[in-house]
């Protein structure tokens, strides 16, 4: 089978598109024939080194596709059944041999790219809007990146829990998409700065939570954008990697929160996977959760998905296919 490995982490040119052996499930693992592939900044985080993984790697996190066989044990899928999962390393390839307590059944109304596209990201929105700091009506959240795969899908969480929602993005044109997913403002970060915007919006108030996957870029203005015991969540870093945080400035600060969540520390049972995991793609198939596809690419020409994820002006995901 084919598959895209990095043997030595760097830029683009580190990805090969290489054929290696198709493997074979073991005990409690299905082996997945792969459909469509989501493209994600932890695949990028892999790729340059930022995280770390056992040479060679094959980058992917994310994916769906048919099982194709089922390792002993597993009694809770069978060879034709249509599936999904994230937060498995491995799924920029033709197969993928996956753990079955992380694969969901999806629903008849849901396609593979659809599936694909909704996994990491839709559970990603889910938990932090549900769970990392649940919103609620009367609360305000900064979006940043609110035109981005996973910045459209927090922004219409977010409103279905009755929050107030400020963006901020590049382009009017990103700002259109994100206003029709729900956001109430927006703020094009090119040509205004965001902090006294985000303090002008609020009456000098502020915002109860910051949801922001840029990283470095961005973070200390978001702390100045928090009301006093606000929540600084910091959840990627497509601007680099966020500096060491001295604790005091948290309380000079308003005696703020600050996280770094991971999809994986909010799906650590297989129930809280369901709950995620079905309600995302509940919403998807019932209309109530909107996708936005922005480009397929084969998964020969996942390079130029990276350099394309990497120039941030793209809007909504990118798919792999095989």
């Amino acid at each position: 089978m084919k598959a895209i490995r990095v043997h030595t982490p760097g830029g683009v040119d580190a990805l090969r598109y290489e054929e290696v052996p198709v493997p074979t499930p073991a005990a409690g693992e299905v082996l997945v024939r792969i459909q469509a592939i989501g493209v994600n900044y932890i695949d990028i985080y892999f790729r340059t080194g930022l995280y770390k993984a056992e040479l060679p790697v094959t980058l992917g996190m994310e994916a769906a596709g048919v099982v194709e066989s089922a390792g002993p044990g597993v009694t809770e899928f069978a060879p034709g059944d249509r599936v999904a999962y994230a937060m498995a390393r491995g799924s920029y390839a033709e197969y993928q041999t996956v753990a079955a307590s992380s694969v969901v059944r999806l629903p008849a109304a849901i396609d593979f790219r659809q599936a694909a596209a909704a996994m990491l990201q839709g559970m990603t929105a889910h938990y932090l809007t549900h769970s990392t700091f649940p919103v609620q009506p009367g609360h305000t959240c900064l979006v940043h990146a609110a035109a981005g795969g996973a910045g459209l899908l927090i922004v219409q969480m977010a409103k279905m829990r009755g929050a107030r929602v400020i963006g901020t993005t590049s382009s009017e044109a990103k700002a259109a998409l994100a206003r029709e997913a729900g956001a109430d403002e927006m703020i094009l970060y090119t040509e205004r700065d965001f902090e006294p915007e985000v303090k002008r919006l609020t009456g000098g108030q502020g915002v109860e939570v910051v949801y922001d996957s840029v990283g470095a870029a961005t973070f200390e203005k978001s702390l100045d954008c928090l009301k006093p015991r606000g929540m600084m969540v910091t959840f990627g870093n497509a601007s680099g990697a966020v500096p060491p945080v001295p604790p005091l400035v948290l309380t000079q600060k308003g005696s703020l929160f600050l996280t770094r969540p991971s999809l994986a520390a909010y799906c650590a049972s297989r129930s809280e996977l369901l709950w995620r995991a079905n309600d995302v793609l509940e919403w998807v198939a019932t209309g109530k959760l909107k996708l936005r596809i922005e480009r397929t690419y084969k998964l020969a020409a996942a390079a130029q998905a990276h350099i394309d994820l990497e120039s941030r002006k793209t809007s909504g995901k990118l798919l792999l296919e095989p």
